[in-house]
């Protein structure tokens, strides 16, 4: 079989596109490295970022041994670094990487600063390096 990014990797919504506009802290989708048995190597987080007209969105990796206790990502198990998203990011796509040993991975955003109308993005894992070529889908 022909490797291709589709039979290679597996997309999964990250965190919720959403129009964020108060001092908050917003924890995404946890993300299963081992979902339907593929046990990925790798996950990359694509941020992408529409209309920011203020405030600060500063993101972060946070990884689990259990899913539900969790704590910054070590930075060595990173690749890039999280971004930070002010009024200059509009329309922009980001990337963090994690190689790190945790099963469960998710990323999380602290809003804050000046917010009037703050800002929408989202964000998509893409789990890759799968112990199973072609990937399980379902």
């Amino acid at each position: 079989m022909r490797e291709t990014v589709y039979n290679s990797s597996l997309a999964q919504q990250a965190l919720t596109i959403a129009s964020r506009s108060s001092a908050t802290t917003v924890n995404g989708a946890t993300v299963d490295r081992h979902v339907l048995d593929n046990a990925f190597r790798s996950v990359a987080f694509h941020i992408h970022a529409g209309t920011i007209t203020d405030g600060t969105h500063t993101f972060a990796v946070e990884d689990s041994d259990d899913g539900s206790s969790w704590s910054a990502a070590d930075t060595a198990h990173l690749q890039g670094s999280a971004p930070e998203l002010d009024s200059t990011s509009s329309d922009t796509v980001h990337e963090v990487g994690y190689v790190g040993p945790a099963r469960y991975v998710r990323v999380s955003v602290t809003v804050g600063g000046s917010l009037t109308s703050g800002g929408t993005y989202g964000a998509t894992a893409v789990l890759t390096g799968g112990r199973r070529e072609p990937v399980l889908r379902s």
